[in-house]
């Protein structure tokens, strides 16, 4: 078993387990599957745009506060904008 994972940890290769010639279980590499999960949360965002059900999002602004950033606008020398984390109680 643990050469079966090892495979699929490595390949990305989805390995199906089965019984009486029945697949009883998947082995899927954790990648495989965050990329399954983030392809279906597109999916519904996007049907759920189409069908105008999408409630409103948490501006930019609150989330970087909500984590504790702070965004300076100006970009880096590499051309990005900087995020910093703030100190802890910090107003910003």
């Amino acid at each position: 078993m643990e050469a079966l994972a090892h495979r699929v940890a490595r390949h990305r290769e989805t390995i199906a387990l089965t019984v009486e010639g029945h697949v009883a279980a998947l082995l899927v590499s954790p990648r495989v599957l965050e990329d399954l999960e983030d392809t279906l949360a597109v999916a519904d965002y996007r049907r759920r745009k189409a069908e105008g059900t999408l409630e409103p999002g948490v501006p930019h602004e609150e989330v970087r506060r909500l984590l504790g950033l702070s965004f300076d606008p100006s970009p880096s020398q590499s051309g990005s904008r900087n995020f910093r984390r703030l100190p802890t109680g910090s107003p910003e």
